[in-house]
């Protein structure tokens, strides 16, 4: 099978999508895209524009991350999920938590003033405190990682990075995320999963994007 992953380099979404291909030991190739100029044979397949796509055998076409890493999870060998149906269900729901996270993380990076900075922050950390709660460690459900883990991956190594950057008021009291990105940052997968001027990268996407945290940067 011949898995064609098209991506933006920084894209959370995407990373997702890289890490759980390392973790399964995926085959595949990497179309870069830039979204800015997205082009007309991307829009064809992407009903939302959105990275990330997958192309299956240069024919069928896969979009939205979750989708992606349960068709990756279920195409190669072992799993990703737990075994018992009522856990699998949760940690569906804690992925679909996870992403509504990312965008607090967006808006949060996109916030135009101190002010706004200030107020997204105080929405995202009400629900990162209930993420906080929910995983056991080292990992999300213990030793074994999970489908839970490569979609959280991206939105703590982004938190790790900000709050090197800018004052994230209470966010180092979040214990168990803290343990988390540790434990994650040193699997191959993470660090495997962006480009090595990851770090820079982002730094000059959101300076261009002129928000409080990239006149930070």
């Amino acid at each position: 099978m011949k898995l064609e992953l098209i991506s933006f380099p920084i894209c959370p979404f995407v990373q997702r999508s890289v890490i759980t291909l390392l973790e399964k030991g995926a085959d595949y190739q990497v179309t870069y895209i830039d979204l800015a100029d997205k082009p007309d044979w991307f829009l064809r397949i992407s009903p939302l524009g959105k990275v990330p796509v997958v192309r299956v055998d240069d024919d069928d076409v896969i979009f939205e991350s979750a989708v992606i890493n349960e068709f990756v999870n279920e195409v190669t060998p072992g799993d990703l999920h737990p075994q018992d149906p009522v856990a699998r269900a949760h940690n569906r729901a804690w992925i679909a938590f996870a992403e509504t996270l990312l965008f607090d993380q967006y808006r949060l990076m996109t916030a135009e003033d101190g002010k706004a900075f200030e107020e997204q922050w105080h929405d995202a950390e009400h629900r990162l405190a209930k993420l906080d709660e929910a995983v056991t460690g080292p990992l999300w459900g213990g030793e074994a990682f999970s489908l839970v883990d490569a979609a959280v991956a991206p939105l703590l190594q982004r938190y790790d990075l900000m709050s090197r950057i800018v004052d994230l008021p209470e966010y180092a009291d979040f214990a168990n995320l803290q343990r988390w990105w540790v434990t994650l940052s040193e699997r191959h997968s993470v660090p495997g999963s962006v480009p090595a001027d990851f770090e820079d990268q982002v730094r000059t996407y959101f300076r261009e994007k002129g928000s409080h945290f990239g006149r930070q940067c």
